[in-house]
């Protein structure tokens, strides 16, 4: 190198010295919040597994407390760890509803500036910024961004989530499957009130790497439909619960129902695709070996390398027995799967 062109490169760096000392000044770090001190942390148990909630506002985890706080440890291994740092926001609206986006084992929320999300699922870093008016609206905060958060992770490392509900009969458990509005959650309640066991609603997690396959779902909780206040009218007496994704729901603990018994876990012994028509006469039809697996894997919301560990995961249900039931009352449906799980 010249004299000359040593000269000018030296004279390059020190401007772009310059440059980024004026940056500094002009836009000091704190504008990123990369300096927000976290010094409020606590260990909760989503579905048994642990993972330590990291925060600057106490609130946080009190909300986090309400949603998880029923769940104890059941699982072992190094916890995930989710961070939320809130701004002291003069805002006082609650933000809108995130848009949610995904690449591979990235994924965001996004409702505005100030209220978003990011998660590396690969490495399990994750952060929610969200300001004071978000975590003023309990229920925003918990669908849209808390509980969220919490279960993509523990999505991308331990378990599958499966659109199934989950009820068994003398200790044999059966996955409720079929497109939105077959009645998954309805049913599940129905049998739950005429001696099945109940695990979950309409989201079933399958454990990875489980064999025979088991399944944990939100046992301590049914979060129904508006509709089914029509066919029972205990669901009536309790409010509308605002939902994520723009659905309405009515969610209520199991312990004001008129449930006996539930279950954190079950074994999946029979796979059952609900088809809910008006006038039609119940019945039962087997299905080929795989078709729940097949189907499963285009439901799955995960995407790259964590899609194809679930669609492995998935294959622990290859040769699970998996039916068709076609019903049109409850009843009907309820006395077929009592016959059919006294067959399994």
């Amino acid at each position: 190198m010249s004299s000359s062109s040593a000269h000018n490169s030296a004279n390059l760096t020190d401007n772009r010295l310059q440059a980024v000392a004026a940056c500094s000044v002009t836009k000091p770090s704190d504008s990123l919040l990369s300096g927000m001190d976290l010094p409020w942390c606590g260990r909760f148990y989503p579905l048994g597994y642990p993972i330590d909630i990291v925060t600057n506002v106490p609130k946080v985890l009190a909300i986090a407390e309400e949603t998880f706080g029923h769940s104890r440890a059941t699982r072992v291994g190094e916890p995930l760890r989710l961070h939320v740092g809130v701004s002291p926001s003069g805002e006082r609206f609650c933000p809108p509803e995130p848009t949610r986006r995904e690449f591979n084992h990235l994924y965001s929320l996004v409702a505005d500036a100030s209220n978003q999300a990011l998660l590396d699922l690969k490495t399990g870093t994750s952060f929610i910024w969200l300001t004071q008016a978000a975590i003023s609206n309990r229920s925003y905060f918990r669908y849209n961004f808390l509980e969220k958060a919490v279960y993509l992770q523990l999505g991308a490392f331990l378990v599958t989530d499966i659109h199934a509900a989950c009820v068994s009969r003398d200790g044999r458990g059966f996955l409720l499957c079929g497109a939105s509005g077959a009645g998954k959650t309805t049913l599940a309640y129905a049998c739950a009130t005429h001696g099945w066991t109940y695990t979950s609603d309409d989201t079933s997690y399958l454990i990875n790497d489980s064999d025979p396959p088991r399944v944990i779902g939100h046992s301590h909780r049914i979060r129904f439909r508006p509709a089914a206040a029509r066919l029972f009218p205990e669901v009536a007496l309790h409010p509308r619960t605002p939902r994520m994704e723009g659905k309405a729901s009515i969610e209520v603990q199991l312990t004001e129902l008129p449930v006996l018994q539930t279950a954190t876990e079950a074994t999946v012994d029979s796979i059952v695709y609900l088809n809910r028509h008006p006038g039609t006469a119940s019945r039962l039809e087997r299905l080929a070996p795989g078709t729940a697996t097949m189907r499963m894997r285009d439901e799955l919301y995960s995407a790259g390398e964590i899609r194809a560990r679930h669609a492995v995961s998935l294959e622990t249900l290859w040769n699970v027995p998996t039916f068709t039931l076609d019903y049109c009352d409850l009843t009907g449906a309820v006395e077929l799967l009592d016959s059919l799980a006294r067959e399994v």
